[in-house]
């Protein structure tokens, strides 16, 4: 049986025509409860009544002006984050009353993936050329595209499938780095100019239905492997897409309201010790570039800390540095030369002049062992990042954390 939580209701009196600083007041509290991570609030409008200066209001029809009726506003949630709320509260109504009642209840959260997906999908044809779908995928900044016909899906595009099925050198987000006309002539070199969408799609694409919730989709994701589901109205027809970004902000959203009520998922409670990842490349600010470069590609994570002769952390290099770095100050040779060795994955010689201090990001975003996989999550979100680095308290490498590892413990749990 559900245990039922100790909880507080407002209940707020005020007249519809009421206003905070231009805007009707009822929408600033809305605004101010949902900034505050409220679990529940309402608006009721009344049809007659009256408040304290005894005015009687009514919406009959007989009425030559326009009432100015009643409005009731109820607001749910436990008792201490009601007690927090009720200072922003009494500043905000100048006039009105406001009853504070004691009750239990629980919460369901059952959130909607149609709450979460993004519904302006980018779609391509089964006949639209490689070149062409490639160019949408980059100007739109995403990463997988279905392909359609009359609206149905009947497979989608990743970047896992323009690497493996047409010989595309980088993934997407390195792709995007290329000058244009290093990119332009590897479209021209390789399968991309003779293939069209149909060739290289998964077929059949893997997809949910738009009333499915977000624990469904975040179960179909990590036991089939996938980052992104197209998300299918009743009749078929292609409705949205949800990937892992958006569930994960979503998390970070609902985070604020539930994580007080203990009805997420059980791991969310997980520390980053329980899961990091401790078998990740460091090397010291002055070591070469192209010993940085073999470091990167020889690991699954594509990254290498950068650590002082104490093990504390200076820095951080992602391959994107790398690439970013030799785009800018390097001939296109040189440039030709690292995409060859990221693609490739090989031990490279010694080809790139500098160190690793020269390439290395010194502001990161960090987290203590101890963190939660809730405030793992927040710092990803915000931080817009894939994965994160995880420090004791004297700054000293721990290990890392991926998107990956924290949504196969919140399915596991």
């Amino acid at each position: 049986m559900t245990t039922l939580l100790d909880i507080q209701i407002l209940k707020i009196f005020l007249r519809e025509g009421s206003r905070h600083q231009g805007q009707p007041l009822y929408e600033v509290i809305i605004n101010a409860a949902h900034t505050q991570g409220i679990a529940h609030v309402a608006v009721y409008r009344s049809c007659a009544g009256f408040g304290l200066e005894n005015l009687l209001q009514s919406a009959g029809f007989l009425r030559t002006s326009p009432p100015d009726l009643p409005l009731v506003m109820e607001i749910v949630d436990i008792a201490s984050r009601i007690d927090v709320f009720l200072p922003t509260l009494q500043d905000l109504i100048p006039e009105g009353s406001i009853i504070v009642q004691k009750g239990q209840g629980f919460f369901h959260l059952p959130v909607s993936i149609s709450d979460i997906m993004t519904e302006a999908v980018a779609t391509v044809d089964l006949d639209a050329a490689l070149p062409d779908v490639v160019s949408l995928l980059l100007r739109r900044e995403i990463k997988a595209v279905p392909v359609i016909n009359e609206n149905r899906v009947l497979g989608i595009i990743t970047g896992g499938d323009l690497l493996s099925r047409a010989n595309m050198p980088l993934r997407l987000d390195m792709q995007g780095r290329l000058p244009a006309t290093l990119r332009g002539t590897q479209e021209h070199s390789l399968d991309l100019g003779t293939l069209v969408a149909k060739d290289i799609m998964t077929t059949p694409a893997i997809t949910l239905n738009m009333k499915a919730t977000m624990d469904d989709a975040l179960s179909i994701m990590v036991h089939e492997h996938v980052k992104r589901l197209p998300v299918l109205a009743d009749n078929g027809a292609l409705a949205g897409i949800v990937s892992r970004t958006d569930i994960l902000k979503a998390l970070s959203r609902l985070g604020a309201v539930a994580a007080h009520l203990d009805i997420l998922p059980p791991g969310i409670t997980t520390t980053a010790q329980e899961i990091l990842y401790t078998n990740v490349p460091v090397a010291g600010p002055d070591e070469p570039l192209s010993s940085i470069l073999n470091m990167l590609t020889g690991s699954f994570l594509r990254l290498v800390v950068i650590i002082d002769a104490h093990k504390t952390i200076m820095g951080i290099i992602h391959d994107g540095d790398m690439l970013r770095r030799v785009v800018e100050n390097d001939s296109p040779a040189v440039v030709a030369r690292l995409v060859t060795a990221l693609t490739q994955r090989e031990k490279v010689d010694n080809f790139l002049e500098g160190k690793a201090s020269d390439v290395m990001q010194v502001s990161l975003a960090t987290a203590g062992p101890e963190a939660t996989l809730a405030t793992l999550i927040d710092i990803l979100v915000e931080s817009e990042q894939k994965r994160l680095v995880i420090a004791d308290h004297q700054h000293r490498l721990l290990g890392v954390v991926d998107r990956d590892m924290l949504l196969r413990r919140l399915v596991a749990s």
